[in-house]
C-alpha cells in the first residue's frame, strides 16, 4: 500500500490528460487543489517480546509471544541499522495528544521516518525499510500522517491513515481527517468576526467583576445556588477558550515559519487540528449551558415555574426510581455480554450491551441477530427486557411524573397568580437603569403604580425587562411585607388621620389584595408541608 497507492496518492504529477505538471519547488498538489504541506511522516509502535504467558504445553512449540498494545509493554529499545534515526525511538513531548484506536490507546512517541520530496526516492526509502524489515512482528500499529492547505477555502486538512496489527493476526485500517480553520483573520468577514471575539473578551471581563462582587457580598451564601455554579462553569469555559485561541494563533505562526524555513520537514498540525476539535466542543458544551441558563430568567411564567416545581419535587422518587432501574438493566446487560458477546458485535462489549439495549428500548434492534446466536436464551432475553424495561419501568416513570404535575398543578390553582406583566417587568428595568446613569430621582416607594405616576415629572421607559436576582427577590418581598403591615396596621397617632378619610383609594386597594395574596400563598405552602408529612406518618 504504501509503495503505491500512497505515494500514487500524495505525488500528483500528471494532469487529467497524462501532461506533466510542474509545481513551484517541487511542491505536490492533492487532486490540484491542495497543497501538500512539508512531507509525510510514518510511525510505528512495537511491544516487546515475551510480553505474554505461554502454557507449559507449548513451550516447546512456540519461544515468542508478543501481547496486545500497553504502554507498559512498549519496546522502546533500538533495532535493525543503528545508525539511521527511523530505528531508534523518539520520545513525544508531554502535551502531545494519545491516539485512542479500535485495539487500544496508543502513545505519541515511536520508531519514525519522514518521505522525500520526490517520488522516487520515497519509492526507493520503502523499498530499503521492507528489505530491512521495519515491521516485525512486535508492530501494533502504523500511523501515516501528513496535512494539506487549500487556498481556496483558507482550510487545513490533516490526515491521519492508521493500520492496526491485533494481537490475533490481521490489520485493521481507519482515518481520521481535520479540516480545520488555523488561519483565522484573512477576510473582512474575518475581521467582523475577530472585533465580535473582542466583544466577547470583555464581556467575559465585565461578568468576572459581577461575579467577584457578588461572592465578595454573598460569601458562603453564593456557593449553594446551582445558577451561580452555573456561572462559574461558563466562565471557566469562556477563559479556557479565549486562551486557547490566542494560543492556536501564535503556534500556527510558529509552524509556519518552521515550514517556510526547511521544507522537507515534517509539519505536525495534526497537534493543533487535535485541540482545535477539542475547542470545538468546549465551545459547544458552553453555548449548551447558555442556553440552559435562560431558565433562570424565564420563572415568571407560570408554566415554567409549574415544571421546575414538577422536577424538583419528584426529584427524590426519581432518584429511587432510577436506583431500581439501572439495577435491572445493568442486570440484563451483563447477561447479554455473557450470552451473546463472543458472536454478536452489539454485545461484544458492556459498553456495547448498554447502548444496545437503549436501542432496544427506542425500537432499534435486530432480533434475528441473537435469536440466531442461542434459540433458547435469546427470545427469553429479548421477550423478558422488553416486558419488564419497557412496559412496566418506563411506565412507573411517567406514572411519576404525571402524578407529581397533578399535585402542582392543583396547588398552583389554589395560589393567585403571582405572575408580572411584561409591562410592569419592562417598566421597572427601565426606571432602575435611568436611576442609575442619574436621569431619575431615585424612588423608596416600590409600587408600580406609584412608580409609573411619578416617573411624570423625569424620564420614563416601559420597554425594557429586568430580572431581579433570587436574593433581591428576597429582600424586596421582605420589605414590601413589612411596609405593608406597618401600613395596615399604623401608629396610634395617625389613628385620627386615617379614620378621618370615608374612602379607600385605589393603591390602598392594591396593597391590601397583595397583601391577602402573600398571606394565602404562606397558608397554602404550609397545607402543602402537612399533607407531606402526614403521608410520611402513613
Amino acid at each position: 500500500f504504501a509503495e503505491g497507492p500512497l505515494l500514487d496518492g500524495l505525488y500528483w504529477d500528471t494532469w487529467y490528460n497524462n501532461t506533466t505538471l510542474t509545481f513551484q519547488n517541487n511542491n505536490s498538489h492533492i487532486y490540484y487543489e491542495n497543497l501538500l504541506l512539508g512531507v509525510a511522516q510514518i510511525r510505528q509502535l512495537k511491544v516487546r517480546n515475551n510480553t505474554c504467558s505461554i502454557y507449559p504445553y507449548f513451550h516447546t512449540l512456540l519461544e515468542d509471544c508478543y501481547s496486545e498494545y500497553r504502554y507498559r509493554a512498549e519496546d522502546r529499545s533500538n533495532f535493525g541499522l543503528w545508525n539511521k534515526s527511523e530505528w531508534k525511538y523518539t520520545s513525544a513531548s508531554s502535551l502531545a495528544p494519545w491516539y485512542w484506536g479500535s485495539m487500544g490507546l496508543y502513545s505519541s512517541g515511536g520508531y519514525m521516518f519522514t518521505l522525500p520530496k520526490s517520488k522516487q526516492e520515497s519509492v526507493e526509502k520503502l523499498v530499503f525499510l521492507r528489505n530491512n524489515s521495519w515491521l516485525t512482528r512486535g508492530t501494533r500499529v502504523v500511523f501515516i500522517d501528513f496535512s494539506t492547505y487549500n487556498a481556496n477555502l483558507n482550510l487545513f486538512c490533516t490526515v491521519r491513515l492508521v493500520v492496526e496489527f491485533p494481537a490475533t493476526g490481521g490489520a485493521f485500517t481507519s482515518s481520521h481527517i481535520y479540516s480545520v480553520k488555523l488561519l483565522r483573520y484573512v477576510t473582512y468577514y474575518d475581521y467582523f468576526l475577530a472585533s465580535c471575539e473582542i466583544a466577547f473578551c470583555i464581556f467575559i471581563i465585565i461578568f468576572i467583576i459581577q461575579e467577584v462582587i457578588k461572592i465578595v457580598k454573598l460569601k458562603k451564601e453564593y456557593f449553594r445556588s446551582a445558577w451561580n455554579w452555573l456561572d462559574l462553569l461558563l466562565l471557566v469555559v469562556s477563559i479556557l477558550a479565549i486562551a486557547f485561541n490566542i494560543y492556536r494563533t501564535v503556534k500556527v505562526s510558529q509552524l509556519m515559519e518552521e515550514l517556510l524555513s526547511d521544507a522537507h520537514a515534517y509539519p505536525d498540525f495534526y497537534f493543533l487540528a487535535f485541540w482545535q476539535v477539542l475547542y470545538n466542543n468546549m465551545i459547544a458544551v458552553n453555548i449548551f449551558f447558555a442556553w440552559i441558563k435562560i431558565f433562570k430568567y424565564v420563572s415568571f411564567s407560570k408554566t415554567m415555574t409549574e415544571l421546575s416545581s414538577t422536577l424538583s419535587r419528584c426529584a427524590k422518587d426519581i432518584i429511587g426510581f432510577a436506583i431500581m432501574f439501572f439495577i435491572i438493566f445493568f442486570a440484563y446487560a451483563q447477561l447479554g455480554y455473557l450470552v451473546f458477546g463472543s458472536q454478536v458485535e452489539d454485545f461484544s462489549s458492556f459498553q456495547n450491551c448498554i447502548f444496545t439495549q437503549f436501542r432496544i428500548v427506542l425500537g432499534d434492534f435486530n432480533f434475528e441477530t441473537i435469536e440466531a446466536a442461542n434459540r433458547i436464551l435469546g427470545p427469553i432475553y429479548f421477550i423478558t427486557f422488553v416486558f419488564f424495561v419497557f412496559f412496566i419501568l418506563l411506565n412507573m416513570f411517567l406514572a411519576i411524573i404525571n402524578d407529581t404535575y397533578s399535585e402542582v398543578k392543583a396547588d398552583f390553582e389554589v395560589i393567585p397568580s403571582q405572575e408580572l406583566q411584561l409591562r410592569d417587568l419592562f417598566r421597572e428595568s427601565c426606571n432602575k437603569a435611568l436611576v442609575k446613569l442619574k436621569l431619575k430621582k431615585p424612588e423608596m416607594d416600590a409600587n408600580l403604580a406609584d412608580e409609573s405616576t411619578e416617573s411624570h415629572a423625569g424620564f420614563s421607559c416601559d420597554f425594557f425587562f429586568f430580572k431581579p436576582s433570587a436574593a433581591e427577590r428576597s429582600h424586596l418581598k421582605l420589605s414590601k411585607l413589612q411596609q405593608e403591615k406597618e401600613e395596615l396596621h399604623p401608629s396610634t397617632e395617625d389613628t385620627d388621620l386615617v379614620t378621618a378619610q370615608s374612602y379607600v383609594s385605589t393603591a390602598e386597594f392594591q396593597q391590601l389584595f397583595r397583601y391577602t395574596a402573600e398571606l394565602a400563598k404562606e397558608l397554602n405552602n404550609t397545607n402543602a408541608k402537612l399533607r407531606k408529612v402526614i403521608k410520611s406518618v402513613q
